[in-house]
């Protein structure tokens, strides 16, 4: 007989930043029997759907849509707004920030990078003082991820925005909302935000496969300008189709799924779903403040005021493999972590805390964690889980 390993039982508890847990009326929603796109029966859900989108969006510009995960989006946003050679400005802050300077590097635009601590984040000054340096303003944006799924961090995007308006630059402002919308706090309009790019598989709580992105009659504008060779993506294309977005056919099954999610969001309320958000983060980050103890792991952001109500990053103790520990949840407990990207893979793990989630699933998440590093001997404080509890408790 060999010792073959057993595979755990139970549900998985999936505690990934994205994508997220899937509602079973979800689900279901999606199990929908094909239909044309042009069928009137569709065309209230799609219209529905892009009413709901945009309030949570919380803008009156314009949404075009795309079958594909939010990178999908973030070549959308390059494509119809820039020519090539244009010069963009990027905020540093973390692996997704890179991804999204690389793939302007590859459409042939030229990144300028406002550099950043990855554990504590960019300062607004130093876009302003960046900006101010331009005086011939060939900076045609500003790009930044509003919460950096890789650091667990969250940029305070209204205040690049101040930036930007007191180096009174003219630049157009990118804001990526992958992992932040529908979980965290975000004004498209009110921080004047031109394009907001998106996907469905994080706080929408939806498969991944939808992209989107929230548009400014003001980055309309510059569409018109733009030079880039683009054609699935093509803006100009998708305002001559019926539904005003999509080039090619449209995934309906999706729409019904969204239809569903806006239906969730707005039973339990968006600032109720933030607010629930807010703190199951606190208890997550309570539990990990207590493993710090004993030379344990550790927050890996170290600015209380960007620490992400989305997603919780933590720094492994020196000599200790990340990748180790997820792989002793999953095995053991059927408990699904994110893990460190690009150089922080192996030094940190990630706890997502996002979407369709209430206190036993983080509480039993925490609990796998910690029996985890007890069995694969990684030093820390034990008690997280009852410091979570207490976080619960004391805000219940």
């Amino acid at each position: 007989m060999t010792n073959k390993p057993i595979a755990p039982r139970g549900r998985l508890f999936f505690a990934n930043p994205g994508p997220t847990n899937i509602p079973d009326s979800i689900l279901l929603a999606t199990a929908h029997a094909t239909i044309d796109s042009n069928d009137p029966r569709f065309v209230p859900v799609y219209e529905e759907c892009v009413a709901g989108l945009k309030s949570i969006l919380r803008t009156t510009g314009h949404v075009f849509f795309y079958t594909g995960s939010g990178h999908s989006a973030w070549e959308a946003s390059l494509v119809n707004l820039f020519s090539p050679g244009d010069r963009l400005l990027v905020v540093e802050t973390g692996h997704f920030s890179e991804d999204w300077s690389q793939m302007a590097t590859d459409l042939g635009l030229q990144v300028t990078t406002v550099a950043a601590d990855w554990r504590r984040g960019c300062d607004p000054d130093a876009v302003r003082a960046a900006l101010e340096a331009d005086h011939a303003h060939e900076i045609r944006a500003v790009c930044a991820v509003h919460n950096e799924t890789s650091t667990g961090m969250t940029l305070p995007v209204e205040r690049i925005r101040a930036a930007m308006d007191a180096a009174r630059h003219p630049a157009l402002l990118l804001a990526d909302t992958i992992s932040s919308l529908g979980s965290i706090d975000f004004r498209m309009d009110d921080w004047r935000i031109d394009v907001a790019v998106g996907g469905s598989q994080k706080g929408l709580m939806m498969p991944t496969g939808l992209g989107f992105t929230g548009v400014s009659a003001r980055a309309l504008e510059a569409h018109g300008r733009a030079r880039l060779p683009r054609h699935y993506f093509d803006w100009s294309r998708m305002l001559k189709r019926p539904m005003r977005s999509f080039v090619g056919t449209a995934p309906t099954p999706m729409f019904y799924g969204m239809k569903e999610s806006l239906r969730l969001i707005g039973e339990e309320g968006l600032d109720a779903v933030f607010a629930r958000h807010a703190r199951l983060a606190r208890a997550v980050r309570a539990a990990v403040r207590q493993w710090s103890g004993n030379s344990g792991p550790q927050l890996f952001c170290l600015d209380p005021a960007r620490l992400s109500d989305s997603v919780t990053a933590v720094l492994m103790p020196e000599g200790h493999d990340a990748e180790r520990l997820r792989a002793a949840t999953l095995g053991r407990f059927n408990v699904s972590l994110g893990g460190g990207l690009a150089r922080l893979a192996g030094r940190v793990f990630r706890i997502g805390h996002l979407g369709d989630l209430n206190e036993p699933m983080v509480l039993g998440t925490l609990a796998s964690v910690e029996m985890a590093m007890k069995l694969e001997g990684i030093p820390h404080a034990p008690g997280g889980v009852d410091a979570a509890m207490a976080e619960l408790v004391a805000s219940a």
